[in-house]
C-alpha cells in the first residue's frame, strides 16, 4: 500500500482589495483623529488666552509677587532660627 501524500506549500491567499480598503480606512481615520486633536488644541489654547486676558493681575506680575513673598518668608524664617539659636546659646553661656 503505497499512499502518496501531497503537502500544501503553505501559501496564504489574501484578498488585496480588503487589505487596500483597510489601509485606506485606517488613513482616513488617522486624518479625522488629527483634525479632531487640532480642533481641541485650538479650543484649549483660545480659552487659555481668554482667561489670561481677563485676569486682574497678569501672570508675570503674580509670579513676581509670589517670589517676593517666598523670599520674605525665607528671610523671616532664617531670622527666627538665628534668634532662637542666639537665645539658646545665651542661656547656655550663663
Amino acid at each position: 500500500m503505497n499512499q502518496h501524500h501531497r503537502q500544501s506549500q503553505g501559501t496564504i491567499d489574501i484578498d488585496t482589495r480588503l487589505v487596500t480598503t483597510g489601509a485606506v480606512l485606517t488613513a482616513a481615520g488617522a486624518m479625522v483623529a488629527c483634525a479632531g486633536m487640532a480642533m481641541a488644541a485650538f479650543a484649549v489654547f483660545t480659552a487659555g488666552r481668554r482667561m489670561i486676558r481677563d485676569m486682574d493681575v497678569p501672570p508675570a506680575q503674580q509670579a513676581a509677587m509670589k517670589w517676593r513673598q517666598a523670599k520674605e518668608a525665607s528671610l523671616a524664617g532664617m531670622r527666627a532660627w538665628q534668634s532662637a539659636s542666639d537665645a539658646q546659646n545665651g542661656s547656655l553661656a550663663r
